[in-house]
């Protein structure tokens, strides 16, 4: 009895070490794994901050994809340069390039440019993204959509990265 008791506290003892070296290596998917966890806090507050000032809505890659699949009416906008639209981009996206910084004001031209690819349907379900959840060309689109009037303006904040991570399809060409 005293042998199996033994036994069982080795086993209990050698599972606790192997949980704390999971939660605390830093290669593993535990508490300390590897991610920057300021960086990301920084990221996720910039980004909760910008949809806040921009009034519009925020869509996940994953729930994205799954109005795709719905055939869900709208238009997704690549706010990117037209070179990385070329090198991969969202099926059915159209490209549209914004500047990095927070676009205070628009241009006639760009303005004009913009709401013509917008279209006149105010209701219209529009998305915007970008290269990646840091950059804020996406927020550009989406605060812009929404100062122009348009009722349903997203962002998709991890962009074409994370579509790629994610395994989806990408068209690629104009």
């Amino acid at each position: 009895m005293l042998k199996i008791q033994k036994s069982k506290r080795m086993v209990i003892s050698g599972l606790f070490c192997a949980a704390l070296l999971f939660l605390f290596n830093p290669g593993s998917n535990g508490f300390c794994s590897g991610i920057n966890e300021v960086k990301t806090e920084e990221i996720a507050v910039n980004l909760v901050r910008d949809v806040q000032k921009g009034s519009y809505g925020i869509i996940r890659t994953d729930e994205l994809k799954k109005w795709m699949d719905q055939k869900k009416e709208m238009l997704i906008v690549f706010t990117g340069p037209e070179s990385g639209f070329i090198k991969s981009h969202y099926p059915g996206a159209v490209q549209f390039e914004l500047p990095i910084p927070e676009l205070k004001e628009m241009s006639e031209k760009t303005k004009s440019a913009f709401i013509k690819l917008l279209g006149w349907d105010k209701n219209r379900i529009l998305v915007f993204y970008c290269g990646f959840t840091k950059c804020t060309r996406s927020h550009n689109g989406a605060m812009w959509a929404i100062k122009l009037g348009y009722k349903n303006a997203y962002r998709c904040p991890g962009g074409i990265k994370g579509w790629l991570q994610a395994g989806f399809p990408v068209e690629k060409g104009e």
